[in-house]
């Protein structure tokens, strides 16, 4: 993304989070935040009920790192010239805002486009930018979560109400990577055919088609799949289940499809005898014997620790996983081996302040970004860059156009 220049009005983290991408590949992204209070999520002091360092912010640092930020109120004619002297030289516009919003302030597709036709123009939304409620806003716990249907297929239904979003901004990072992929194909689809698209993806369509086999499924039959309870299985097969460990830890097994598996799998789990048992050792069998088997499997892997298990099943050829934490991830050999953390410098002078990269990694190549800009920390560099004088510079920041 060399040489693409990305304009991004929004805030909070599902649209910042596309910014953040194409950043990480790459692009200029200039981001425009307001002059006096910056984008309102760096006020934030409380995520999931942790009290949040303004100095150290994951909820700035993770969707906006690699960025340079520009402050602008763009409710002003003043502020809005600065906004279209930038997107004159930008390949593409990002934004988040609500219609009323993007008309009110005149950087609606329309008013964009008239200073740059050549400009892809991408929206991000709740439910979308056609139909009754575009003009309804949400976070992804509303949108992505709630609405969706993925909030109710991960509650068991014996828990008899709700269970609350546990991942902050969870919606919003995958839903920036569905934009981010969008832009990537409208930037392709200008350079073949010269044509500039504009692009929507809201937070409901991202949790669609995040969980599209089971809406699939669901269309086609009426039914839908809920998560189970712990100690409940519906599996037919016993290679597909969460075993307790003698410490309380869990390990999952996903065996899929346990044809030439089945052998090494009793072995691994201390159950070789199994293997030989007309009741398990063909797949048929298997599953006509799923109860006996899940019995006999739990029973086994409840004999010995979580870290036992952890290191003795890594030469197991079937599939299976460590019941892990989002913190347990941050010392995963695998994680790090893949270089899925890097470390940015901390605005307050501190330690590094490590983030997550994108999910996409080129050539093998360790990720190079910047910390997140601090709220208009590049003003006046960007509209020099522009060939703004510096007396026109000063005559906007008096008049309160820009900070």
């Amino acid at each position: 993304m060399e040489g693409v220049r990305v304009l991004e009005v929004a805030q909070f983290t599902f649209v910042p989070a596309a910014g953040a991408i194409l950043a990480d590949w790459g692009a200029d992204v200039i981001k425009v935040e307001h002059p006096v209070r910056g984008d309102t999520q760096r006020g934030f002091i409380n995520m999931g009920g942790f009290q949040l360092d303004p100095n150290r912010h994951p909820l700035i640092e993770h969707p906006n790192r690699g960025k340079r930020s520009v402050g602008i109120d763009v409710s002003t004619p003043g502020g809005q010239e600065v906004l279209y002297e930038i997107a004159k030289t930008a390949d593409v516009f990002l934004t988040n805002y609500m219609p009323a919003q993007r008309q009110k302030n005149k950087f609606d597709i329309e008013h964009i486009r008239a200073v740059n036709p050549n400009i892809i123009y991408a929206r991000g939304s709740a439910y979308g930018d056609k139909g009754a409620e575009r003009d309804t806003g949400g976070f992804d716990g509303t949108a992505f979560w709630t609405r969706s249907g993925v909030g109710h297929a991960l509650t068991p239904e014996e828990i008899g109400g709700a269970l609350p979003q546990g991942i902050p901004a969870f919606g919003d990072s995958i839903g920036g990577m569905n934009i981010a992929g969008g832009i990537s194909a409208a930037l392709f689809h200008r350079e073949r055919t010269g044509e500039a698209v504009e692009l929507d993806v809201s937070l409901l369509s991202t949790a669609w088609w995040a969980a599209g086999a089971s809406v699939t499924q669901g269309m086609e039959t009426g039914e839908t799949m809920r998560s189970l309870m712990p100690g409940t299985t519906a599996s037919v097969n016993p290679f597909m289940a969460n075993y307790l460990t003698s410490d309380g830890g869990t390990i999952n097994l996903c065996i899929v499809s346990p044809t030439g598996y089945i052998r090494d799998a009793f072995e691994h789990l201390g159950l070789p005898e199994l293997a030989d048992d007309p009741r398990f050792c063909d797949v048929m069998p298997l599953i006509q014997n799923a109860e006996a088997g899940v019995q006999l499997i739990a029973e086994a892997i409840r004999s010995k620790p979580f870290e036992y298990w952890r290191q003795h099943l890594k030469t197991m050829k079937g599939q299976w996983a460590p019941f892990q934490s989002l913190i347990d991830l941050a010392s995963d050999e695998q994680a790090i081996d893949n270089d899925m953390i890097v470390e940015v410098e901390a605005s307050d002078g501190g330690a590094p302040f490590k983030v997550v990269r994108g999910p996409v990694q080129f050539n093998h190549e360790p990720l190079e970004t910047t910390r997140a800009p601090q709220a208009s920390e590049h003003t006046e560099i960007v509209l020099m860059e522009l060939g703004l004088d510096w007396d026109r510079i000063e005559a906007l920041k008096d008049s309160g156009a820009i900070a």
